[in-house]
């Protein structure tokens, strides 16, 4: 799960969207940045990664490095948390 201030304004707590796959993740890349107002040079520069990296990253291409896509979220701010599905806590929960 993504959240940073943006994406808490947008998705509160409660109703926080789960990203699911690489196209939701660089839409939310993408949104960050332009909010941020930095361009994607700015961005990759900052981050230590290739312009057509980044720029595939935000079109969501789905074979994008881990450790690439950890450069660009840390330099964007941006934190990822990880947890159970629904169904995954339903099926641990006695």
């Amino acid at each position: 799960m993504l959240t940073t201030p943006i994406f808490n304004a947008i998705f509160p707590l409660r109703n926080m969207k789960t990203i699911t796959n690489s196209v939701e993740l660089g839409a939310v890349i993408r949104a960050e940045r332009k909010r941020l107002k930095v361009t994607q040079k700015e961005l990759a520069m900052a981050a230590g990664t290739g312009l057509r990296f980044l720029i595939e990253l935000e079109r969501g291409k789905p074979t994008s490095r881990i450790e690439g896509v950890f450069k660009v979220l840390q330099a964007l701010g941006v934190k990822l948390t990880a947890g159970a599905t629904e169904e995954n806590e339903r099926k641990t929960t006695p």
